[in-house]
């Protein structure tokens, strides 16, 4: 792409909110936005702050509520530069900033009032990601009977095209090539419709589980890689950043890292805090907060070796023996969007999604 050709417009409308915007508004801003960053400018259009997906997962790693003001969780004081920036020093710029390089650079005029937003994708084409993935798709999907009577639920159709085939593009547009299927149920419905992966950009080897295996268990027909390797449920969908993921699990110095997505229940009930027979408080319907596996993993080669061979085994079974082994174990929260269409209301709301164009 030509820096010529970038509608800079439309991308400051995508990004840019004020200081004052809730944390919990940013995080459905980032998700719409799809860029990975947002823009904080005060009132009168200069620019205040730039926040980043990195920026929320390391408040949430940090227990940080998702209340007040987003600049608090923000990067104040960002590196910026000219809208007459050649794209040589944009990458440049990009390159050289500290504590990490970063991928999105803001151009803003004389008053610091954002006049266009580069990426690193505008200058630099995807490579490949180094990583080897592999899409558990053996369940049968009995919650969604009778849709997976003859459709594995991995084929279900999200907006006209199967949720597995979204995974594998997403996977083939962060640059990951060698996909690995774990198949069971209706397998031939998946082998006819990707066969070897070719019309698909990638390369597809399938693991034949002749009785199911569970989440993990199959992976025990994986050849081992060389390097990190990906996994992840076939009835997923999500936008995270999978190169951020890496990267995070290499920083970390992680065997095994485990995607989270912070869940929220309302209990409908006053909750009654007492000691013994002895009430200390209530609390009105109290909202508690979770971190969840969200089905989305990054494991170093030796991890595969703790799965039993030929035998039913779940990934939290592999996180529980992996930890303890003292392999060290660390979650990356994802903030982009996520979706399991394991439940009949999931599926519908994946339906929905798709018509509004947020998938």
């Amino acid at each position: 792409m030509s820096l010529r050709d970038i509608d800079h417009a439309a991308r400051l409308a995508q990004v840019m909110v004020t200081v004052a915007t809730p944390i919990e508004d940013v995080v459905r801003r980032l998700d719409r936005g799809g860029l990975g960053v947002l823009l904080l400018v005060h009132e009168d259009g200069s620019l205040a702050a730039l926040l980043t997906d990195g920026d929320l997962r390391r408040a949430l790693l940090q227990g940080r509520p998702l209340t007040g003001p987003s600049e608090e969780i923000a990067t104040r004081d960002p590196v910026v530069a000219a809208p007459t920036i050649p794209a040589v020093e944009a990458l440049r710029l990009m390159d050289t900033a500290r504590p990490f390089h970063i991928n999105q650079l803001p151009l803003v005029d004389d008053a610091r009032r954002p006049v266009g937003l580069l990426l690193r994708t505008d200058m630099v084409a995807v490579d490949e990601l180094g990583l080897s993935a592999v899409v558990m798709a053996g369940g049968v999907g009995s919650r969604l009977h009778p849709l997976t009577a003859d459709t594995p639920k991995p084929m279900l159709p999200v907006g006209g095209r199967p949720v597995i085939e979204r995974i594998i593009r997403q996977l083939k547009q962060a640059g990951i090539r060698d996909v690995s299927i774990s198949t069971h149920y209706l397998s031939e419905k998946i082998h006819g419709h990707f066969r070897d992966g070719e019309d698909f950009g990638v390369q597809i080897q399938y693991l034949s589980e002749d009785r199911p295996l569970g989440t993990a268990g199959g992976l025990s027909l994986l050849e081992r890689p060389s390097g990190p390797v990906l996994v992840l449920n076939g009835d997923i969908l999500t936008r995270v950043d999978y190169r951020a993921m890496l990267r995070f699990h290499q920083r970390q110095e992680a065997a095994f890292t485990v995607g989270v997505r912070q869940f929220e229940l309302e209990v409908p009930y006053g909750v009654v805090e007492a000691d013994g027979p002895v009430v200390r408080s209530i609390v009105e319907k109290p909202r508690l907060e979770f971190m969840v596996n969200a089905a989305v993993y990054l494991l170093e080669p030796r991890i595969l070796d703790l799965v039993p061979c030929g035998e039913r085994s779940d990934m939290n079974d592999l996180i529980t023996l992996a930890l303890a082994r003292g392999e060290k174990v660390v979650s990356f929260p994802i903030v982009e969007y996520w979706l399991d269409i394991g439940q009949p209301d999931d599926y519908a709301k994946a339906q929905e999604d798709a018509e509004k164009g947020e998938i």
